[in-house]
Parts: C-alpha cells; structure tokens; sequence
C-alpha cells in the first residue's frame, strides 16, 4: 500500500530538515511529503532539491485552517494510507510510519494515532501528561468504549496520525472550517459511523510543550469552542470526567516522588484548562472583544 505523509507548516526551522531526513530513513517507504506552507518567504528552497518526494504548496497566513487546510492536502494525495503530522513531531525510530501502516490497515480501523513522547525540556508535570495520555500499550476503540471512556473514545491527535484513505473519504473528510481539534471530529464521526480508532502505542514520536497557565486557558477555550460548534459529535458526552482522573493522577504521581512544591503549579494550570474549556463551552454568550481575548487563534474571528 502506498502511504503519503502531510505536513502543514508555519516558518520551519533547522529542525524540519532533521524530521524530514528522520522521515526518509523509515522503514515504510513514503511514496510523497506533502507540505502545505504558509509564508512562502521563510521556506528554505534547497530542502526540495534534497528531498525529491516533497510536493510544496504554498499558502498565505489567513488562507489557514486547522480543518481546511488538511482537507485540501488529502484531495492531493492518491495513497491508501494519509499520516497527518505537525512540524514539531520527531519520528522516535524508523519504525514509525511501518507501525501506524499496521495499525490503521486494522479490520475496521479508519484512524490511528501514535504515542507522544516527551522532548529533553518537557517539564516534570507534562511528562506524566504525556504518559497519561500516551501508554505503551497498543489499543482500539469502539463506540461501546463510549459509556466508560467517554469522550476519550474519539481521542485522536494529529501531531501523527493515519487514516484509511477510503473511510476518510467516506465520512466526507475534515471539517471545512473549524478553529481546533479537526482530528477528534472527524474521529467521532467515524465511531459513530462504526468504525474504530486505533491507538499505536509502537509508533513512537517525540513531541511535547512546557504550555503556561495562560497559554493552556487559551488552548483549552479553543477546545471548548470546537466542541460547542459541533454538537453532532461532542453533545451529551462529557469530557470533565478524564480531566478530574489526570489531576487526581498527577497529585498521586507528585506526592510518591516527593515534588509536593509542583502541586500548586499543577492546581493552577488544571483551573486555567477548566475555566478556559468552560468559557469556550460557551463562547456564544461571550461579547465578540472577550471571545477574541481568550482564543489562541484570533483569525478564526474575523
């Protein structure tokens, strides 16, 4: 089977190259690497001339979308297997690609998703994020997962992530337009519909960010709003449940290895994610200048 990787990019640095070298050296051939651009002036030329498979398509800053713009990269590809990826996602081995190939040609499967690691400067309180949210084991869902898992069920993340290219087309691809969280949508949508969400715990990247309380309320109001735009999905399942799991997680974790002085660093954050998820939840109650105060993607406003 033929497998395209999809990469939306925004200024890529020195570090782009080493993922796309880290790409080329996987042991499932990438028949071609999509690169959806924005700001042509900060993309480096000579990475075409090294990297024969890249397919570059360039696009202004507020031509962007989370949602969009990854659909109109899927209607240039003519693979069975799509690996969306961001930027910042590092291939942990050359297994990566081989791994999530065997994870969505699962019986059933129209998406997988891989485990992400945490980088040398991930702080001690996102590591065990990273590891609630990422096991080691390997795991597929259903929609009977839903009444124990919650909205966990729909848990997809494309950091790096594959998708059978015929259900994708099936249930009629990404949102058009949303401000975040195109994966989940599209990954509830597929539950619904019956098939399942495969989580590759073997196909490994690392990526992972030390998010500030205020930059983890914006995030998390942006989720609050792609959920409340998207009722169909999201509506009637809750997703507190998980959060509370994590932090009472997180507190355990903290006090067995003697970081007690992390826990009100870990309230502080948990209360910026809720209150910032919340508000979002509820962003149609909210003046447009308060709304645009707490979103992390202000283009999506205007």
């Amino acid at each position: 089977m033929k497998a395209d990787v999809i990469i939306p990019t925004y200024r890529p640095g020195k570090e782009f190259r080493r993922l796309l070298t880290r790409l080329m050296k996987q042991s499932f051939p990438i028949q071609k690497i999509l690169i959806m651009n924005t700001e042509e002036s900060f993309w480096e030329k000579s990475w075409e001339e090294e990297f024969p498979v890249l397919e570059i398509h360039h696009l202004k800053k507020e031509e962007f979308d989370h949602g969009g713009t990854r659909k109109a990269a899927a209607l240039l590809s003519d693979a069975e297997i799509m690996i969306f990826m961001t930027q910042d996602a590092m291939p942990k081995d050359r297994y990566l690609i081989e791994n999530l190939a065997a994870a969505v040609t699962q019986e059933g499967v129209g998406a997988a998703y891989a485990r992400q690691l945490p980088n040398a400067e991930c702080s001690f309180l996102e590591r065990y994020t990273r590891a609630f949210n990422y096991p080691e084991e390997n795991s597929v869902k259903t929609v009977e997962d839903l009444p124990k898992q919650g909205i966990k069920t729909f848990f997809c993340s494309n950091v790096c992530a594959a998708y059978k290219k015929s259900v994708y087309e099936e249930m009629g691809g990404f949102a058009e337009q949303t401000i975040f969280n195109e994966d989940m949508i599209l990954a509830g949508k597929m539950i619904q519909n019956g098939y399942k969400i495969a989580y590759a715990g073997d196909a490994k990247v690392i990526h992972s960010h030390n998010y500030s309380s205020r930059m983890q309320f914006h995030r998390n109001f942006d989720l609050g709003v792609s959920q409340a735009e998207h009722p169909e999905i999201f509506g009637g399942i809750h997703s507190e449940g998980e959060g509370i799991k994590m932090v009472k997680g997180c507190m355990s974790y903290l006090c067995k290895k003697g970081r007690v002085w992390l826990i009100p660093e870990l309230i502080m954050q948990s209360g910026a994610k809720y209150t910032g998820y919340v508000l979002g939840k509820n962003f149609r109650k909210l003046p447009l200048f308060l709304v645009r105060w707490c979103t992390m993607n202000k283009e999506y406003w205007n």
